[in-house]
């Protein structure tokens, strides 16, 4: 079956606003940024007429917004061996393997989950965009565990709210190096580009505010296990923050430097809690580490 295009007919009925935000105050299931792009492309029409997103609206006004049915990508789907944890029709959470990226870039064209997540969720084709469709955010590739994924634009919509309202629950395992003194507390450290090494973060002055809160799990002679709760996302939040203290992670040649006990940076998203985007209902999903990381543990631990 070819699918079609959704209209929606609307009438105002509340004080003058821009076409924009008013379309982006109605549960369309797009986000601004995709209703703003139909109406640019003449998808969407006030009493008869094609309009720009800044054009104001008034009480009476008939709106008709034309949802055209996801455009084709450019993307392979691949068979690509992904661990599902759950899924139902509006979402699919995974266990991501390490080593896997999440999506193409420079140097990864195709293998990424986004290639696995097409074949195995064809319809998630130009959910959230064209090159990361489904995607609400990111595990780095040598990063392991739980990632969600919408399959459905109001899915996308509704978690990357959640996200950006902080309501998501993220917790990650990681072996650092030394023991943190005191064994419980929050690195509140703004994260931003690194002033000379471009493909690095770092703590600095002006960047964006990121608070990781962490506990210790295990000791053990010069390492510690960590369970540690991010309150915001910035990239490499983590792995920035451990070595801002002192404590980077174990195997992370980035921040910190190699280690014999691991082949990558020992890090886990072991633990994720979100709202169903649809019914509302609390989710929350553990998962165990992968057994690419159990062994160093199985080391220190003299077993």
């Amino acid at each position: 079956m070819i699918p079609e295009t959704v209209r929606h007919d609307f009438q105002v009925t509340d004080a003058e606003s821009r076409l924009d935000h008013y379309l982006a105050g109605l549960d369309t299931g797009l986000t601004r940024s995709q209703l703003q792009r139909l109406i640019t492309e003449g998808e969407v029409l006030v009493n008869g007429s094609p309009a720009k997103p800044s054009q104001k609206v008034r009480v009476g006004d008939q709106v008709i917004l034309s949802v055209p049915p996801p455009r084709p990508t450019s993307l392979l789907a691949q068979d690509i061996p992904v661990n599902v944890v759950y899924q139902d029709q509006e979402l699919v959470v995974i266990d991501k393997p390490p080593g896997l990226a999440v999506h193409p870039g420079p140097g990864h064209p195709d293998s990424t989950l986004v290639n696995a997540l097409l074949a195995m969720c064809p319809d998630i084709e130009g959910i959230g965009g064209e090159i990361r469709p489904g995607i609400v955010h990111r595990l780095d590739k040598d990063t392991s565990g739980l990632m969600m994924v919408a399959k459905t634009h109001q899915a996308h919509t509704n978690l990357s709210a959640q996200i950006k309202d902080r309501q998501v629950t993220k917790g990650y395992l990681a072996l650092v190096e030394g023991i943190p003194n005191p064994s419980q507390g929050k690195v509140d450290a703004p994260v931003g580009r690194h002033p000379r090494r471009r493909t690095h973060m770092a703590v600095v002055v002006g960047g964006r505010e990121a608070r990781t809160g962490y506990k210790v799990r295990e000791n053990f002679k010069e390492h510690s296990l960590l369970e540690l709760y991010l309150e915001t996302g910035r990239t490499h939040q983590i792995r920035v923050h451990m070595a801002y203290i002192g404590h980077p992670l174990v195997g992370d040649t980035t921040y910190g430097h190699a280690s014999p006990l691991v082949d990558r940076h020992f890090l886990h998203a072991f633990h994720l809690g979100f709202k169903h985007p649809v019914s509302g209902e609390p989710l929350e999903f553990q998962i165990g580490l992968p057994a690419d990381l159990t062994p160093a543990l199985e080391a220190l631990r003299g077993v």
